[in-house]
């Protein structure tokens, strides 16, 4: 189990979201290169990085900018956002990403996601994104008529090795994490899962590691530690 501080983009800037609306967007650097060698020096050993622009917009945005993140640092990060086709996954494996994340993709082709995961192995994961258990895809703005659960037993099917699960209602707004959610998820597949969404103290980590299964590998967490309600130690101190 690992703390896996947030980068997400947009504008050229790291920002976070609340509940994933674009309206509601706090602005935390500048410099997003500089922002994950904070978080390196901070001691993560993985950092997640949201296009969030891509997401919207359905492609990659801020693809150089990403690749300057890989450089930058010495760990590995994730990566997703508007990673709709073969190329864009391609190119972001290829600028030094460790793992892609195919959200809305894995819902809409799931015979791509197959082949996708065949191609890269466990440099695929998938981005699972639900408000009140139904799936959420195109950067939180439409809601399928899939229940998280099942989007989720069926990509661990394909042989997918890691989930990450957000829980949108809660993203963004230091309330915690929901828990019950994540033991659901846990309960139903075997593939690692990483949580993510609402992670705002030391309790939350506690609650979720108690609560959760083995196969819990990760919390992601943003605005808790760019907002300084938590430090990254403090978070750590749980495990």
């Amino acid at each position: 189990m690992i703390i896996i501080p947030a980068i997400d983009l947009k504008g050229g800037k790291c920002v976070r979201l609340t509940q994933g609306r674009p309206e509601a967007e706090s602005v935390y650097s500048e410099d997003p290169v500089e922002m994950a060698q904070q978080w390196e020096k901070a001691g993560a050993p993985y950092l997640h990085i949201v296009d969030l622009d891509g997401a919207f917009q359905g492609h990659p945005v801020h693809a150089d900018t990403i690749a300057k993140i890989a450089i930058g640092v010495k760990i590995p990060i994730e990566v997703g956002g508007g990673l709709r086709t073969d190329e864009d996954i391609q190119a972001v494996v290829d600028s030094g990403a460790d793992r892609a994340i195919i959200g809305t993709r894995a819902v809409d082709e799931p015979d791509a996601l197959r082949t996708l995961v065949r191609r890269f192995g466990t440099r695929i994961a998938v981005g699972i994104d639900a408000r009140e258990g139904m799936a959420q895809v195109q950067g939180w703005v439409k809601t399928t008529s899939m229940t998280a659960l099942d989007l989720g037993r069926a990509v661990d099917g394909m042989g997918v090795q890691t989930i990450i699960y957000t829980d949108t209602e809660v993203d963004g707004t230091l309330g915690g994490a929901n828990v019950q959610a994540m033991v659901e998820m846990c309960n139903a597949v075997d593939c690692d899962i990483i949580a993510s969404g609402g992670v705002a103290s030391s309790s939350d980590v506690s609650r979720l590691v108690s609560a959760c299964g083995d196969n819990l590998c990760g919390a992601i967490v943003g605005k808790a530690l760019y907002e300084r309600r938590v430090t990254y130690e403090a978070l750590t101190s749980v495990l």
